[in-house]
């Protein structure tokens, strides 16, 4: 899949988890993240969707939580070498789940459709967010699930732990900043607002799109 023309005016961008979350044994970073899969796991269940796209999944965690869930995931990464980790993960080879190189931005409605769309970790990453987001919902049939880290406290954690203080705790590849309002006013623009959890430090939203059906939570 080639990139189009939004995804060649992206800057390089860091692939995969810059801090390992899903295998820290940091017990403070541990907890995070566990409240993370479990506000993951409980708006994934909502949508009862039996077809999940992970856009951006990267070494294929969370497509593997979906796969065990007995789902049919389909994952994909703008990075060969993660794309090739997601490959190698034993719950998605034993649950059948597949994954591509490509862009958020080239993926298309009537190919790429799914009952759940998933996109975690990956906007703020992207000069155009509301591009992506746009493709995303054009996709999702009728489900969408997004998180991003909330700002600030965000940055305010990672200062606290001495990471990057040099660029006031901004994470390595971070180039959009929400705070938990802000993120929900633009996934608004695009969808409507199901569900919301905010595991700390991440917003994160179950969204259905335009005409889409499903009981809200």
């Amino acid at each position: 899949m080639t990139p189009g023309p939004a995804a060649a005016a992206e800057p390089p961008i860091p692939v995969g988890n810059h801090y390992p979350k899903y295998q820290t044994r940091n017990p403070i970073a541990r907890l995070l993240v566990g409240g993370f899969l479990e506000s993951f796991r409980a708006l994934s269940r909502i949508s009862d969707a039996a077809d999940v796209l992970e856009a951006g999944c990267g070494e294929g965690y969370l497509s593997a939580i979906m796969a065990a869930d007995g789902r049919r995931v389909r994952g994909i990464d703008i990075s060969p070498r993660v794309v090739e980790q997601a490959r190698a993960n034993p719950v998605n080879r034993a649950h059948g789940a597949r994954f591509e190189v490509g862009s958020v931005y080239d993926l298309k409605p009537g190919e790429d459709d799914a009952e759940l769309v998933v996109c975690c970790e990956v906007l703020e990453h992207l000069v155009e967010p509301e591009t992506a987001l746009r493709v995303l919902v054009g996709l999702a049939k009728p489900y969408l699930l997004v998180s991003v880290p909330r700002e600030p406290v965000w940055r305010v954690l990672n200062m606290l732990s001495g990471r990057y203080l040099d660029a006031f705790g901004n994470t390595p590849g971070h180039l959009q900043h929400w705070s938990k309002r802000s993120f929900l006013t633009m996934l608004g623009r695009h969808a409507e607002i199901v569900a919301v959890r905010s595991p700390l430090p991440w917003t994160m939203a179950l969204c259905r799109a335009p005409g889409g059906r499903g009981d809200e939570a």
